[in-house]
């Protein structure tokens, strides 16, 4: 009798944990990827505070060489501005296209590559289809009636 009550409560924990998150999963789905998409959102936004915090400290250096070296100014103006440097005496080397996409492609691998988008995963993707969650509302709802049903413990008979 006692064995045959540890069946009872060990079926009905099982039936009824499993109903619960497949009743759970299908109603909270379209939140759940609402959750995953803001995480991917609130990493992207760490992602570019790095990368401004970084440029703010180039930015410092590069100020802080100027103000040790004015002379500096005078180098990397055409560079910015995009004219064309007017040195009597020194010869500037011209870029070729071959040169700049070389560069370029260096550049990408140095900066990583970006997931495209927010990775949610498969297992939510196919549970967020109309049809399967509606199939996964109703066999969570239907084990926890049968967990209800056929494994909740008897009542004694009060004895006077």
């Amino acid at each position: 009798m006692y064995r045959q009550g540890i069946l009872h409560l060990l079926f009905f924990a099982v039936f009824f944990s499993v109903g619960a998150v497949a009743l759970g999963g299908a109603v909270l789905c379209n939140d759940l990827i609402q959750y995953w998409n803001n995480k991917y959102r609130v990493h992207e936004a760490e992602v570019s505070i790095k990368r401004l915090e970084s440029l703010n400290v180039e930015y410092d250096g590069l100020l802080d060489q100027l103000e040790e070296d004015p002379d500096l100014l005078k180098r990397i103006v055409p560079v910015t501005l995009g004219t064309e440097p007017n040195d009597p005496d020194t010869a500037y080397p011209r870029a070729r296209a071959g040169e700049l996409a070389v560069a370029r492609k260096a550049l990408v691998k140095e900066m990583g590559e970006e997931p495209a988008g927010p990775s949610v995963p498969a297992w939510l993707q196919r549970c967020s289809e109309s049809r399967k969650r509606i199939a996964l509302f109703l066999a969570g709802a239907a084990l926890i009636l049968i967990s209800l049903v056929c494994f909740t413990p008897k009542s004694q008979p009060e004895e006077e």
